[in-house]
């Protein structure tokens, strides 16, 4: 972007000459310049601020993008009320697209680069919007999904949100009694319906918010799979209803079971909506509402092409509609394309807060294209990435401009292949259906080599590994470390992927093959050490070796129910020296098929008397 749309993104000056150069500019970019003037007007008003963000929505899943089989009443209503963005662009997954709305930076500068195996961590270093607008006088809550970290120094409460109550991984397995949540740091118990209980937390919060003002971030966890409605005793029979409808309507189970968690969201958006009015707060509150990356919905499509986790539009379009009423054009469209790295920055320009100068910002503040209602162009370039495990150009990757974009969807090994390239006029071919790279080789080394630019600017000087797991802080005592932020060696030993929490080490068939966890010890001293596993009867009797730092205790692995049931052991304890450690799992004798089945290792740091 260059350096006067820069400036017109962040309207922050009242001379009258300035204001003439920028409406000229802006007149040539197609929105009002009398906007201006209002743009700055709005940025000292200091509104509330309620972002809803549901996950794995795709771009057709609303009745306001022409899908006929969705009822949507509430998500269509805020983009009838509000501005609508017409190409507005998430990452392809979950948490890159989180991480870049908290930072206004795209994620690969962050340290982030996964959605799990620990790579799913907001780098340190990183200042998040909730900081930025709490030192300047918000309220800062956090309802729903986080995915930015899961560890002490990582987590909502320590990235300047006040209050927060979620859950820290991708994604959830029980809707209904959920037993994944934790609120500020602590793990909690909850009755009732996942959506709702979220619901209920941001209007209460909001409620008790009293003059001052608020930043409430109501993050939803569905309709990522799996795709549950209710299934309590009560509440199964209202669930059906709803996937009733959609069955009715000719859907197939898979989409009509999605179709319904968007269903459920929907009225709990209604219900937040309505919490505003009757605490007489909706003048007051810039709401906008988007989803996470592309869906994963397949019924309806409304042509376009592709689907979450891939660089189609469809796995990277998302709904975005700010309402504002009275300050921001009811009914108002935005074309030019915009991502989600500009939520950040649109926010601190609402609050009147600067952005800080010690780092590099992709986000450009929206805030002058609300307030217009309309605008044909944004930001020159708009950039994805995506590989699980390494950041690379050459698997996953796009570029678009204004009307043309170009990806490179299937892996090449980490050798570039410019016959597996396509190149779509999105003015002409929205649905992404004709491949022109071959005539027009000029605009495909153009968006190539910018592509190439960006990524080496992105990435330069970031490493892309699990962070190292703190323990021994004082607030977090014992400490968790999962199966998933492991390293294996060995010919058998392999990692079972079942949904964070119940992610497992198996496979040991021969002594030595071991995990391996990078830790970051707060405090040095005797720590206990704790593991969960499962075990065959016949595989009972094989010796696991916990070491850290030159010492080691070891376990006699005894048998459960079956492999699939866990059971806690305390094992021993450990003297660690503060600092770096690398903690090993390690098997020693294997008379059976398999050791073990590990699903976690706890460290409970514990003082000379055997205390916390």
């Amino acid at each position: 972007m260059n350096t006067n749309e820069h400036e017109l993104a962040r309207i922050r000056t009242g001379v009258m000459y300035f204001r003439l150069s920028v409406g000229i500019l802006f007149s040539a970019l197609g929105i009002a310049s009398a906007s201006i003037a209002r743009a700055e007007d709005l940025c000292g008003s200091k509104p509330n601020v309620l972002l809803i963000i549901t996950d794995d929505q795709g771009v057709w899943d609303t009745g306001v993008s022409g899908n006929p089989h969705i009822d949507t009443p509430h998500m269509d209503r805020l983009a009838r009320e509000g501005v609508r963005f017409s190409r507005f662009y998430a990452a392809p997954v979950c948490a890159p697209t989180r991480a870049g709305l908290m930072t206004g930076r795209y994620y690969l500068r962050t340290g982030l680069y996964n959605t799990r195996f620990g790579g799913d961590t907001l780098g340190i270093g990183e200042i998040t919007v909730a900081q930025l607008l709490k030192k300047a006088g918000y309220r800062t809550g956090l309802f729903g999904k986080w995915h930015l970290g899961k560890y002490y120094g990582y987590q909502p409460d320590q990235r300047g949100f006040d209050r927060f109550l979620g859950h820290y991984h991708g994604h959830m397995e029980r809707y209904e009694f959920p037993d994944q949540i934790v609120e500020n740091g602590r793990p909690v118990e909850a009755r009732g319906y996942v959506s709702d209980l979220f619901t209920d937390a941001a209007g209460d919060f909001i409620a008790e918010s009293g003059k001052d003002p608020f930043f409430c971030v109501l993050a939803f966890n569905a309709p990522h799979s799996p795709w549950i409605l209710d299934t309590s005793h009560y509440g199964q029979p209202e669930g059906d209803k709803i996937l009733e409808k959609y069955l009715g309507r000719g859907l197939p189970l898979r989409e009509a079971r999605i179709y319904s968690l968007v269903d459920r969201v929907d009225v709990n958006i209604g219900r937040i909506l309505a919490r505003l009015e009757e605490l007489d707060l909706q003048e007051d509150t810039v709401v906008l509402f988007m989803s996470d990356n592309g869906g994963v919905s397949k019924f309806f499509k409304a042509g376009i092409r592709g689907n979450k986790a891939q660089v189609y539009e469809g796995g990277v379009r998302s709904p975005l509609f700010v309402r504002w009423p009275g300050k921001f054009p009811a009914g108002g469209v935005v074309s030019g394309q915009a991502w989600h790295v500009d939520i950040m920055p649109t926010l601190c320009e609402l609050a009147g807060v600067d952005l800080p100068t010690d780092r590099e910002f992709d986000g450009v503040s929206l805030l002058s294209l609300l307030v217009a209602g309309k605008g044909k162009k944004h930001h020159d370039y708009v950039y994805h990435t995506w590989d699980r495990y390494v950041p690379n150009p050459d698997n996953r990757w796009s570029i678009s401009d204004q009307r043309y974009k170009l990806l490179g969807q299937v892996g090449t090994g980490g050798t570039p292949d410019p016959a597996k390239w396509m190149l779509f006029d999105l003015e002409k071919d929205s649905s992404e259906e004709t491949n022109i790279a071959k005539k027009n080789p000029e605009t495909v080394q153009r968006l190539r080599e910018e592509f190439l630019r960006w990524f080496k600017e992105v990435t330069q000087g970031v490493e892309y590994r699990p962070i190292a797991v703190p323990v021994g802080h004082p607030e977090e005592n014992p400490v968790e470390i999962q199966a998933s932020w492991a390293t294996w060696h060995g010919d058998a030993i392999e990692y079972n992927f079942q949904g964070y929490d119940w992610d497992t080490i198996e496979g040991w068939k021969s002594p030595g093959e071991r995990a391996e966890w990078n830790l970051d010890v707060r405090g040095g001293g005797e720590y206990e050490i704790l593991i969960r596993y499962g075990c065959r009867f016949s595989d009972a009797g094989g010796l696991l070796r916990i070491s850290a730092d030159g010492n080691f205790v070891e376990h006699r692995v005894r048998a459960t129910a079956t492999p699939e049931v866990f059971r806690r052991q305390k094992v021993g304890t450990l003297q660690l020296a503060e600092g770096r450690v690398l903690l090993v799992a390690e098997a020693v004798e294997v008379p059976g098929d398999e050791l073990m089945r590990l699903n976690g290792i706890w460290l409970r740091k514990v003082d000379s008397t055997g205390g916390k």
